[in-house]
């Protein structure tokens, strides 16, 4: 039972450091910012597709000061949408397994079944979680999909940073007119920061416990 009180209560030592780093990090993105910004970037860049109401174009760490090229800015969006993309689908994971919603069937020869462990960080980190060799394999199907799919082919017609069709894949994306590319863009980049919002407090209420509305128990 002590044993038992302690795993509740304790958490892993790396993981509890990597969410105070990232509190940190993600509450320095709400500071005000810096006085002493030159207006060159916020002229370039001040109608691009993400500065809207209420805070138009914000750049609290100043990663666009100064003399910036297109080519930065364009680097810069790229990542922010994929980090979005990865948290949408981490955030909705938590929110299906935590249901209750899991994989039919083994993950392993063993016979260990997929609802077997536990969900959210419990899942990689501590005594319960996924072995070193299942790891490895997520580790290697996202690297095939990174190398694979999950980027932008030069000549295949996509139109914007972020567009990964490349040719093959369109869903009626071609059907929209230009107004409505925009409205649509707009609505994933914006889901994509709420949801790296999201996916954060989920890790840091998984390490204090307690019931989230939808979510459940932590």
């Amino acid at each position: 039972r002590n044993s038992l009180t302690q795993h509740r209560y304790c958490t892993h030592p790396t993981m509890k450091s990597a969410i105070i780093a990232t509190i940190i990090g993600s509450a320095a993105a709400f500071a005000p910012a810096p006085v002493a910004k030159t207006t060159s970037a916020i002229n370039a860049f001040e109608d691009e597709l993400g500065a809207q109401p209420p805070l138009g174009f914000f750049d609290p760490f100043g990663m666009l000061s100064g003399d910036v090229t297109q080519e930065r800015f364009d680097r810069l969006r790229y990542v922010e949408i994929k980090h979005g993309r990865i948290c949408q689908l981490a955030f909705l994971g938590q929110v299906v397994t935590r249901g209750g919603l899991h994989l039919p069937g083994d993950i392993d020869y063993s016979g260990d079944s997929f609802d077997s462990f536990p969900n959210g960080v419990a899942a990689l980190f501590g005594p319960d979680s996924i072995p070193t060799a299942g790891l490895v394999q997520i580790v290697a199907f996202v690297g095939w999909l990174e190398c694979a799919f999950m980027r932008d082919v030069e000549g295949t017609g996509n139109e914007h940073v972020g567009d990964f069709r490349n040719g093959y894949i369109d869903f009626g994306w071609d059907d929209f007119d230009e107004e409505t590319k925009l409205s649509k863009r707009a609505i994933e980049l914006n889901n994509g920061r709420a949801a790296m919002m999201g996916i954060l407090g989920l890790m840091v209420h998984e390490q204090l416990g307690g019931v989230l509305p939808v979510v459940g128990e932590m």
